[in-house]
């Protein structure tokens, strides 16, 4: 075969039906908003910016169940019984089996209280309403964004971002590891971004997958805010033509603004157009829907120039789902009765935030047993979307999308419920906060990804021509791959 036309790079991408819709779900002022242990207020006092719920629904051409994929402006569940009361509500309404639905947080730190056990304490009483009023929200949302499905195109490309920075900081003294800006060690900086477009090409979507916790906001904020989400939403829909944007929260255990817990609520705003700023520059580079790059010979001009034309690319049809659940070993201090019997003599305010919520962890896991953590993993074309109720640390994506280079992968904590930290076996030994509040053992995060990687393999290995051990990806987010085995049109149905 000609070698010259035996290159071309092309975006991971998937086609088939989206629908898209967004609805505002900012709780009332006066809700119970306690989330930091320094806080010396108990109840909200206003707003910054408003909280969204953004969904995504994802369908093959044909008749078929679709995929749900909901974003909240929300922290994390404190309690699983108050993330099945709105979970379980949406799949019924929508008549979903559990794998075919992900609701997944932003992880702001500057959201409301979602769990009834708060009712009792300054304005804990409107806790309950909001989740009524959430879940009514997700289900008008979700049904919108079906009514309005229509047959696109989702491609990715990979950008970079350094708002996130490592926050495992040594102290000066030396002798204990804090939870703050690291400027000596690096950060994973991936961005991954989603483009959304109808088969003319108009941008109906993005999303926006990062891993920063959401944090700038400190105990001393009190207003409702999504945090730097917001203005990273605005920054982008703007630009876009008031597409919608949904935010997926990355594996972040250890990264975090370098500039963060602040009550000004422009530092937030600025770490937002920070983001937004750079998913745009991802966008800027991206090909026109449905087109790859092919390199088309050499042009002689004193120098050997490479030419390379566009062509058409024709889109994976591929749409699976898989649920599973990887085994992680606890840790035996973190029983409930002996938090409980902590928790009966503390006294002081910012050690019994801690308590309460290594209490309400350790209720979900029974007692002697190994946790059964449950994993949801969407193929949408060349894309593998993973999602986990945990706080997994960055080396989580990292790996797999080493181990996957030729394809998109989209990890996102906190998806689904919410079951602590994983962070890797040698941050135990130095004593982070992570660590210490993690109910899992050493080697956990280790257990997790190797399970996550086993399970795409195999779903990877059912694409024609898989290219898992090919080239590693571009560093604009295209695709390598070699015509001497000629890439196919994807069209596979479930």
């Amino acid at each position: 075969m000609n070698q010259q036309h035996d290159l071309h790079v092309e975006h991971p991408s998937f086609e088939g039906r989206i629908g898209v819709a967004q609805r505002d779900i900012t709780p009332p002022v006066g809700i119970y908003s306690r989330m930091w242990g320094s806080a010396t207020h108990d109840v909200s006092e206003g707003v910054h910016r408003g909280l969204v719920a953004t969904v995504l629904t994802f369908a093959p051409a044909g008749e078929s169940k679709p995929l749900v994929l909901v974003q909240l402006d929300l922290g994390w569940w404190r309690l699983a019984e108050d993330e099945q009361f709105v979970r379980s509500a949406v799949l019924k309404s929508l008549d979903l089996d559990e794998s075919r639905l992900v609701i997944a947080l932003s992880h702001s730190h500057s959201g409301p209280s979602t769990s009834r056990e708060h009712g009792d304490r300054p304005g804990g009483e409107k806790i309950e309403k909001y989740l009524l009023q959430l879940r009514k929200a997700i289900i008008e949302a979700a049904r919108q964004a079906l009514a309005n499905a229509a047959p696109a195109l989702l491609t990715w490309t990979t950008g970079r971002c350094d708002l996130a920075r490592n926050r495992d900081l040594r102290s000066p003294e030396g002798n204990a590891v804090i939870c703050g800006y690291n400027p000596h060690t690096t950060a994973d900086d991936t961005l991954l971004l989603g483009r959304i477009t109808d088969m003319q090409g108009t941008i109906h979507a993005t999303i926006v997958n990062y891993a920063c916790h959401p944090t700038t906001l400190g105990g001393q904020n009190r207003l409702i805010s999504p945090d730097y989400v917001g203005a990273m939403r605005e920054t982008v829909e703007t630009a876009t033509g008031g597409a919608p944007c949904l935010f997926l929260h990355g594996a972040s255990g250890e990264l975090a603004p370098r500039e963060q817990y602040v009550a000004d609520t422009e530092v937030a705003d600025r770490n937002g157009r920070q983001l937004g700023y750079a998913a745009l520059s991802a966008l800027e580079g991206m090909l026109p829907s449905a087109t790859a790059l092919r390199f088309d010979g050499v042009e002689n001009s004193g120098a050997p120039l490479a030419q390379w034309r566009r062509v058409p690319q024709a889109a994976s049809t591929t749409i699976r789902t898989e649920q599973f659940e990887v085994e992680l070993p606890l840790k035996e201090e973190l029983l409930p009765e002996n938090l409980l019997r902590r928790l009966d003599t503390c006294t002081d305010r910012v050690e019994l935030e801690k308590l309460e919520r290594m209490a309400s962890l350790a209720q979900r896991f029974e007692r002697g047993h190994k946790a059964q953590v449950p994993v949801w993993l969407w193929q949408l074309g060349d894309a593998f979307l993973v999602f986990t109720p945990t706080e997994a640390h960055s080396g989580f994506q990292t790996e797999l999308r080493q181990k996957f280079a030729q394809r998109a992968v989209a990890v996102t904590n906190i998806a689904n419920g919410y079951v602590g930290y994983v962070p890797p076996a040698e941050t135990y030994e130095e004593g982070s906060y992570q660590s210490s509040i993690s109910p899992f053992h050493p080697g956990c995060l280790k257990r997790l990804t190797d399970a996550c990687a086993k399970r795409i393999a195999q779903l990877d290995r059912q694409l024609p021509n898989s290219k898992v051990s090919s080239s590693t990806v571009l560093k604009n987010g295209l695709q390598p791959t070699s015509s001497e085995q000629p890439s196919p049109t994807k069209k596979e149905q479930q």
